[in-house]
Parts: C-alpha cells; sequence; structure tokens
C-alpha cells in the first residue's frame, strides 16, 4: 500500500454544513467547539485538539489573509510536534476518506485548508 495520501481522502466542511453519507470519519480539528452546533449535529468521529493552531497563533492570525504565508509556516512547525496525533491522522486518511471539520467563516483561510495541505505534502497556498 501507498504512503501517499489520495486527495480524495481528506475533505473540508464547515461544522455548520449538515454531515454527509460520503464524508467518512469526521474529524474536528478546531481546539473550540463551534458555537450553537450539538455534538449530535456535528456527528463527528474524533476530535483532535491537539493538531489544532495554539491558542496564541489562532488570536496572532485572527483570518488576516495578508498573515496566511506565515501562519502556515508556523502551524506546519506546530502540527509537527504532535506526531503521535498527525500520525492517527494519515493513518485514516490512508484507508478511506476524512472529513476536516472546521468552524472558521473564512474558508480558504483557515487551520483545515492549512492542515489538508500539510497531510497531503503540498506547500500550502500563500495567497488566496
Amino acid at each position: 500500500m501507498s504512503s501517499r495520501i489520495k486527495v480524495d481522502n481528506v475533505r473540508l466542511k464547515r461544522a455548520y454544513e449538515p454531515p454527509a453519507h460520503d464524508d467518512g470519519t469526521r474529524v474536528l480539528i478546531d481546539r473550540l467547539w463551534p458555537r450553537g452546533v450539538t455534538k449530535v449535529d456535528a456527528a463527528l468521529d474524533h476530535w483532535t485538539k491537539e493538531l489544532a493552531p495554539s491558542t496564541a497563533l489562532r488570536k496572532w492570525f485572527a483570518h488576516d489573509p495578508a498573515r496566511w504565508p506565515e501562519f502556515c509556516a508556523l502551524y506546519a512547525k506546530e502540527v509537527r510536534q504532535h506526531e503521535g496525533a498527525l500520525r492517527e491522522l494519515r493513518a485514516l486518511a490512508r484507508t478511506g476518506r476524512i472529513t476536516l471539520v472546521y468552524s472558521a467563516h473564512d474558508e480558504v483561510h483557515n487551520d483545515a485548508v492549512a492542515l489538508r495541505a500539510f497531510l497531503l505534502g503540498r506547500k500550502m497556498k500563500t495567497t488566496g
């Protein structure tokens, strides 16, 4: 079996969108629970807080597109510090579809977009 993760195996979805039958394993990757979403509505399989950006990084970034390139670089460093959680997430993505669930309003500049690129071994987009 290849160690590469198929692009189609890693999807992104806002926590406010309803789950779908083809989401596969649903993983919340935010440090904070999405406001107004019940556990039942979220239909999550995992909540991987340790792979979320640190509170300091999240607050510094503040979803400012001008800070996106630096955010991606700093976030990648943080993700690498959580080897066990990263290994588990990669294993899930190698064996089937996962959906990274996030709550950010900005669908282009958020931790899920950055984490997906990281998982797929791609350069994180620096423009949006």
